[in-house]
Parts: structure tokens; C-alpha cells; sequence
């Protein structure tokens, strides 16, 4: 069976290590010293100070959210996973869906301006699949209106833009490390400020506010992680560049296969530094994806509709409906592809056959 992803799996006895260490230190969250070496190490790696390891990529857009000095609206992308809005939702928010690029699928920073009124408060964008927004347009409008803007980097670790970590723009920009995820820890996520006066703030958010043992500084939540997942974290950083080398070559075998086909692939600026973390496909209409899917479902293969349907589409968010008919029209005709550490190049080639004999 192939499925659309995989967690990459270090090797067990590495990982045993790690445990033995934490049952010796009998020391399993709150904090720990797992968790500050894993901090420190994606710190150095990913080229960012201010890391803050969390729960999930979930708590740490809610952290975020809740950073922000006032309620109000949230401009977004209706083409994301559902935290993206969700979090603003649950947080007090109201978000504005704002319709996405034809060819990168992330918002279009041409139709930002339009939403900006003195209600918005915020913006929060996804790099989706990892593709970098249009960071200059939004950092302009970000300064001009004084609107803060939150990347929701989920796919997008290891990416960079002209050599800088794309984690370096933005307000804060938030990660996720869940298991279906390039580089995790099992659970995880983690956030990212670009102003250290902020830090503080987040620290005390992800520990329920404690400010010292009887203080209480801020209304936090429990967003800390624990000393087992970031073991996990601390095995597989080891790997990562292992990693992202093996999903390039799968990335580029997959579009050298499919390519002159009539199908669309994401596009990718020439200044991005990018990670392969997905390959979407979009198709002509829904009817030959599905076509596709049933297909390959026959074959015991399972791609995955990321990310159907838009959320501006959703029951759970009809009264902040708005037309995106750019998103509507990819989410319903867009295909995820197996991709993931130890997927061979024969399985490739078997899954792009039958992708090929609906095209």
C-alpha cells in the first residue's frame, strides 16, 4: 500500500538512546534539557533566533493570534489546511478570504489592498506546499497599513528566499512537526518572532502564564512539548539534509514524467531555496481527478485532495463566505502525489502511468 505520506523513521536504536537518557534523568517535559538542545539546533539550522518548540503547529498560530493587541478581522487564504482558520475562529476572530495565485496557490497579493479597512487586524497567510507568498507585496502593505502579518509555514521548513530563511519574514511564522511533515517530531510545532520583545510574551503563553512558581503574567494555555517527542526531533535533524536530497530527486523524477502533460505544476520563483516537501497536481476538471484517484485507489495507492474543499466553501464558516472562484476551481481539480522518504522510483513511475492514461 502506498499512501500519500510517510513519517521518516531514524533508526531505533537511536531514538532508545535518547529514552534511556530521559528514564535516567527521570525529566519528561516542563521544559526540558531535550527540548532546549532541539531549539537550539533548529535555531542554527534554520538560521532564526526566537524559536519557541510547541504542542503542535496549531497551538502556535492560536499563540500567535492571541499576540495580537486587538480583535477584529483576519485577511487568509481559503486554500490551507483548516487550522489556518480555524485557529483565527477560535480565537475571537473573523477571517476575509482573499482568492489565491492560479500558479503559486497562495494568496494573491494583488487583491489584498481591497480587504483593508480599520476592522482588519491582521493578516496570516500559508506557504503553501512551502512556496513562499509574494513577500515583498505583503511586507509593503504590512508597513504601509501597520498590520501585522503571521505566516502559517506549516510546509515550509528548510525554505528559503535569496539565501534567508523564509522563517525570517513576517511578524512571527509558525511550524508545524506533525508526523506528516518533512522534518518532526512525532507532535510538534513551533514558533517564530522577529521581534524579540515579543519572545517573552510567547514563553509565557505556551506555560499556562506562569511568570516564576506563584506569578502569573499572561492567560496562557499548555502549548509546551515534551522530552520524548523532541528526542525524536534531536534523531531526525541528523537527517534532514538526507532527507530533503532524497525528496528532490523524487520531486524531479515525478515532473520529468509527467511532464508535456495537461496538467499544471505549482510554480516555484527561481530565488526560492525550496524544500519538495509536496507535488500537487491540478487536472483539467474534477471528473478525470476523480477518474485518477479511483484508478489508483484500485492499484492500493492513496494521493490525497490537499486541500478540498476551499475553506471559504466550508458550513462551519458560511457567514464569512466569500467568493474565490481561483480557489474553488484548484481545490476541486488539485491532487497531492505520493511523496515521502523511502517511496521507490519504480512506484513513481507506476503511479505517473496511470496518472498519464487520464491526461
Amino acid at each position: 500500500m502506498i499512501l500519500v505520506t510517510k513519517p521518516f523513521s531514524p533508526p531505533v536504536e537511536e531514538y532508545d538512546e535518547k529514552l534511556k537518557g530521559i528514564w535516567d534523568r527521570n525529566y519528561f517535559t516542563n521544559n526540558g534539557p531535550l527540548v532546549q538542545e532541539l531549539e537550539a539546533k533548529l535555531m542554527d539550522y534554520l538560521k532564526v533566533s526566537n524559536f519557541s518548540f510547541l504542542t503542535n503547529g496549531t497551538i502556535s498560530l492560536q499563540i500567535a493570534l492571541k499576540s495580537l493587541p486587538q480583535k477584529g478581522k483576519i485577511l487568509t487564504t481559503p486554500f490551507s489546511f483548516i487550522a489556518t482558520s480555524s485557529s483565527i475562529v477560535w480565537e475571537g476572530f473573523s477571517p476575509v478570504f482573499i482568492d489565491i495565485d492560479p500558479k503559486t496557490f497562495n494568496v494573491n497579493a494583488e487583491l489584498i489592498e481591497n480587504s483593508i479597512d480599520k476592522s482588519v487586524v491582521g493578516m496570516l497567510f500559508t506557504h503553501c506546499f512551502g512556496v513562499p507568498c509574494d513577500l515583498e507585496k505583503i511586507d509593503k502593505l504590512s508597513k504601509k497599513y501597520a498590520i501585522p502579518v503571521i505566516y502559517d509555514a506549516a510546509h515550509a521548513f528548510g525554505v528559503n528566499v535569496n539565501e534567508k530563511s523564509i522563517l525570517n519574514y513576517g511578524w512571527m511564522s509558525s511550524l508545524s512537526f506533525h508526523s506528516t511533515k518533512l522534518f518532526h517530531t512525532i507532535e510538534g510545532g513551533a514558533l517564530v518572532c522577529s521581534d524579540e520583545k515579543d519572545v517573552k510574551s510567547v514563553e509565557l503563553r505556551r506555560n499556562f502564564g506562569h511568570d516564576g512558581p506563584e506569578v502569573f503574567s499572561e492567560v496562557g494555555v499548555n502549548g509546551k512539548n515534551s522530552e520524548f517527542h523532541a528526542a525524536m526531533g534531536l534523531c531526525n535533524i541528523k537527517y534532514i539534509d538526507e532527507i530533503l536530497e532524497k525528496r528532490k530527486h523524487q520531486y524531479l523524477t515525478y515532473k520529468d514524467l509527467l511532464k508535456e502533460k495537461d496538467i499544471t505544476f505549482q510554480s516555484i520563483g527561481e530565488n526560492v531555496q525550496y524544500n519538495y516537501a509536496y507535488f500537487p497536481i491540478v487536472f483539467r476538471s474534477e471528473a478525470i481527478l476523480k477518474s485518477v484517484i479511483e484508478e489508483l485507489n484500485n492499484k492500493e495507492v492513496f494521493p490525497r485532495r490537499y486541500f478540498y474543499p476551499a475553506l471559504n466553501c466550508l458550513d462551519i464558516f458560511s457567514e464569512f463566505y466569500n467568493e474565490c472562484p481561483t480557489a474553488e476551481r484548484i481545490a476541486s481539480s488539485i491532487l497531492c502525489l505520493p511523496i515521502y522518504h523511502d517511496l521507490k522510483d519504480s512506484e513513481i513511475e507506476m503511479i505517473c502511468e496511470i496518472v498519464k492514461a487520464y491526461i
